[in-house]
């Protein structure tokens, strides 16, 4: 039958108040309510501190480190949903699509981008790929980098992430736009 069908979609209309309140400025921003958000709203109080967390860690680092994480975990997630919504983001805060296409291509030590970043990246592929084990160096290296408050902030993110790629492929979302670097897919 399909996820379309087994997980139904809720409109905007029957959103809980508090979880329509909550989205509101996102959905202005972007457009339309997203269908992640159309699925996950069937868990309101889990949703809503899901971005609440999401929200926190976001205020706890750079833009520029929240965009590797979330770059870093779409691409090699293959979670397209996400990934081109932190390109447009990322374009949008300035970072340009040389940068954009240089956090991509999972190339930290080849990539252009500064030496933070390329732990920051370094250690976020490191942990997917690597399920956190083993990862020791990687962490040390962004805790020199960045300080641990920052570093346990990226620890954070990459598993906000990281749920977000599983829940996205799970359910087979597709991406509601399209790839500002017009990808094909």
């Amino acid at each position: 039958m399909g996820t379309w069908f087994m997980i139904p979609r809720l409109s905007s209309d029957a959103l809980r108040p508090d979880v329509a309140g909550m989205l509101r400025p996102r959905v202005e921003r972007l457009g339309y309510l997203g269908e992640f958000f159309r699925c996950a709203a069937h868990q309101p109080a889990a949703l809503i501190s899901f971005m609440a967390f999401t929200d926190d860690l976001k205020q706890a680092l750079p833009d520029r480190m929240t965009e590797i994480v979330a770059l870093t975990v779409s691409t090699e997630l293959g979670n397209a949903y996400e990934r081109y919504q932190h390109e447009r983001l990322s374009l949008k805060l300035g970072f340009g699509e040389p940068w954009v296409r240089a956090v991509e291509t999972l190339h930290p030590d080849s990539a252009p981008i500064d030496d933070a970043e390329r732990r920051v990246q370094s250690l976020t592929l490191a942990v997917v790929r690597r399920h956190g084990h083993g990862t020791a160096n990687e962490l040390d290296a962004v805790v020199s980098a960045i300080g641990h408050e920052q570093a346990i902030a990226v620890l954070m993110l990459i598993g906000r992430y990281v749920t977000h790629a599983l829940m996205v492929n799970a359910l087979e979302l597709k991406a509601p736009v399209a790839s500002p670097l017009e990808r094909t897919e």
